[in-house]
């Protein structure tokens, strides 16, 4: 550390919950809004802030690129669908993690017609990156039951004769 640093400018960023901007990359179906960012905070690696998605609705399907974005949900029900054609999905509620790795592509739906779903959105680079896609969904897409790779589900052992 060098003595000349000027901490004070240099340190921790403080945003306010009703400081955060909604003038970000949007998806049809959400309201997103920045809390952190190259251009808020000078974070260079990393994104934050939050997604809504109103009762009963889904975003468009999407990717963002080369980053990886972690969704930490705080209230709702998310229903989570990926792929080429969005064959794949999954639901987390409050408290689970998701992790979406760089370019797959993805559509958060929030699975309750009553109550919103509310998340906090985390992304590696300093910048939102969004591209928006024009995928034919599959009809039914394939549950996935389990995705953590570190606590697989247990194997369902041979029968005795």
């Amino acid at each position: 550390m060098s003595s000349s640093t000027d901490w004070r400018e240099q340190g921790v960023r403080i945003v306010r919950g009703d400081q955060l901007d909604p003038n970000t990359a949007q998806t049809p179906g959400m309201s997103r809004a920045e809390a952190i960012s190259r251009a808020r905070t000078g974070a260079e690696a990393l994104w934050a802030g939050t997604v809504t998605i109103h009762a009963d609705a889904r975003t468009g399907a999407h990717h963002h690129g080369p980053v990886e974005s972690v969704i930490y949900v705080i209230s709702g029900r998310a229903r989570m669908r990926w792929g080429e054609r969005l064959e794949f999905v999954a639901e987390a509620g409050p408290g689970d993690f998701i992790y979406v790795p760089p370019f797959v592509p993805h559509q958060e739906i929030n699975a309750s017609a009553d109550a919103p779903l509310e998340c906090v959105l985390v992304r590696s680079g300093g910048e939102a990156v969004v591209v928006n896609l024009d995928i034919a969904a599959a009809e039914t897409p394939t549950q996935v039951d389990w995705v953590d790779v570190i606590h697989a589900p247990p194997t369902p052992s041979a029968k005795a004769p």
